[in-house]
């Protein structure tokens, strides 16, 4: 080995979040990634069916805490938001797996953040500190809009009365800021903890960096992905048993495509 072996391996490894590459994205990214979770997903469907089975029941449980007691739906969902890295990067193992040419296993895609427990962990509660910010400001939002604080219907029906149309311009303002902050720091930060030794920060800024310097295409990825998730939420959340897993594996070739 060359006594300046080991200063060339440094000096090769990205020094800070900033310095890792990220490669530019198009709308036709976008549908080529879409194509590959498809395609992730019929080569491996009974384990996407087993994730997708998962997004159902999360749906399922909402509604029936929703009805039953509406006040604990945003706690549940805080828990939700919790799992759903845990959930998806079972699906992302698998599409790393079918890249590198080996046969996916379901166990390996179950325990796949057992490597990463540690950085997962902290990203998660970042995550849950940034979806208590939003149910508080929410909540301020209807603290000074109405006189008292109505219940998890009782938002609803206020959001849907046009005669509210100040308290929804605010609530939807609110909502968009952090649902855009949280999107903009995990788009791909969970893929790249799996893929790569890294930290929480390192992929939550990575991910921060690739929207800000690419906000148009990864706008229209958001969107992409809202739509889709809405659409499969119409037949009693039925659809989310494929499209959460092809989501799921469509993110890891975003990341694939994006992060170099």
């Amino acid at each position: 080995m060359r006594p300046d072996s080991t200063h060339d391996d440094l000096a090769a490894r990205p020094a800070t979040p900033f310095d890792i590459p990220l490669r530019q994205l198009h709308l036709r990214t976008l549908g080529r990634c879409l194509q590959l979770g498809v395609r992730d997903f019929s080569r491996a469907p009974w384990i996407g069916l087993f994730y997708g089975a998962c997004f159902v029941g999360m749906g399922w449980a909402l509604m029936v805490v929703f009805r039953q007691a509406p006040v604990y739906v945003l706690a549940l969902s805080a828990g939700f938001l919790l799992m759903g890295p845990f959930l998806c990067m079972g699906l992302y193992r698998v599409s790393q797996q079918l890249e590198a040419g080996a046969a996916p296993h379901f166990a390996d895609s179950l325990f796949a953040w057992r490597t990463r427990l540690g950085t997962l962990a902290i990203f998660g509660f970042a995550l849950l500190v940034l979806e208590m910010l939003w149910g508080r400001a929410a909540l301020v939002v209807f603290a000074v809009s109405f006189d008292g604080m109505p219940d998890f219907k009782g938002s609803v029906l206020a959001l849907l009365d046009l005669d509210n149309l100040g308290f929804i311009v605010a609530y939807l303002a609110v909502g968009a800021v952090f649902a855009g902050l949280i999107y903009a720091v995990s788009v791909v930060a969970i893929p790249m903890i799996l893929d790569r030794q890294t930290d929480a920060i390192t992929a939550a800024l990575t991910s921060l960096r690739l929207v800000l310097t690419q906000t148009p295409v990864l706008l229209v990825w958001g969107a992409l992905i809202t739509v889709l998730v809405v659409l499969a939420l119409l037949p009693g959340f039925a659809g989310l048993l494929v499209v959460g897993p092809v989501l799921g594996h469509a993110s890891w070739h975003l990341y694939r495509h994006a992060v170099g």
